[in-house]
């Protein structure tokens, strides 16, 4: 019975592709397969790495050399050991990110993941989402941040505590705050959880959007007061400092 299933499907696939054709994420236009964006919106997408700071990873106009920082990271040095994002936040990106949050397309979070796979490094990593207090979680049914988390965990291989940490202050959302303002908001909102030991372990902490990084500052403190040996933050999109800001959990 198992060894029929993969032809059912492959002959079902075609009056599925049919009835519900393959959509892009961005717009909604037909595309050849799932998870696929049409040739518009891939247009429109800028995609962030090297050459970028080493520490932060805003991206750099040309190669400064290997581990070369940006003025703002040696001026001041984020609470993460290294941060990676997969597209400057724009109109794609944020129409993806907001359907998987608000939309509840939670497809949206495998896609993600399999964006994010080429930045998580070869050596292995506790994956760990930034968490949601509890009271958000139950009005919304799902931490967008945990589902990419789970997707990313599965086609890694590699280890997913959710328990890490804990939201344990209700905060107002972000929006149009600065980023010291956001900073207070956050401050003492997350506590270490009873997850897994995380001493001298690499984290990846996963978040569907940087903007001013104040939520990733505060999870990466607690999580090295953890015991982490290396936190990296890694996102789907970044807002880039020319960019407007957004609202951020």
């Amino acid at each position: 019975m198992m060894a029929v299933l993969p032809l059912l499907k492959g002959a079902l696939r075609p009056m599925v592709d049919y009835a519900l054709p393959p959509r892009c994420p961005g717009c909604g236009a037909i595309v050849g397969e799932d998870f696929a964006f049409c040739l518009s919106c891939w247009g429109g997408m800028e995609f962030l790495g090297a050459p970028c700071c080493a520490r932060c990873g805003l991206p750099f106009p040309h190669d400064m050399g290997e581990g070369a920082e940006c003025g703002a990271c040696m001026a001041d040095p984020p609470a993460w050991d290294g941060a990676r994002a997969v597209l400057a936040y724009g109109d794609v990106a944020r129409t993806v990110a907001l359907r998987l949050k608000y939309g509840r397309r939670i497809g949206m979070a495998r896609l993600i993941a399999r964006q994010m796979l080429r930045h998580v490094g070869d050596e292995e990593a506790v994956i760990v989402p930034v968490p949601l207090h509890r009271w958000r979680l139950w009005q919304r049914g799902f931490n967008q941040s945990a589902l990419i988390a789970d997707h990313l965990g599965r086609m890694t291989g590699w280890p997913v505590d959710k328990r890490a940490l804990q939201r344990v202050k209700r905060t107002a959302p972000l929006r149009g705050m600065n980023p010291a303002q956001r900073a207070r908001t956050v401050r003492g909102a997350f506590a270490l959880g009873k997850g897994q030991a995380l001493r001298g372990r690499r984290v990846l902490l996963i978040d569907d959007i940087h903007t001013s990084g104040a939520t990733a500052a505060a999870c990466a403190k607690q999580l090295k007061r953890g015991g982490a040996g290396q936190v990296h933050l890694l996102c789907w999109a970044r807002v880039l400092p020319d960019a407007v800001a957004i609202p951020a959990d």
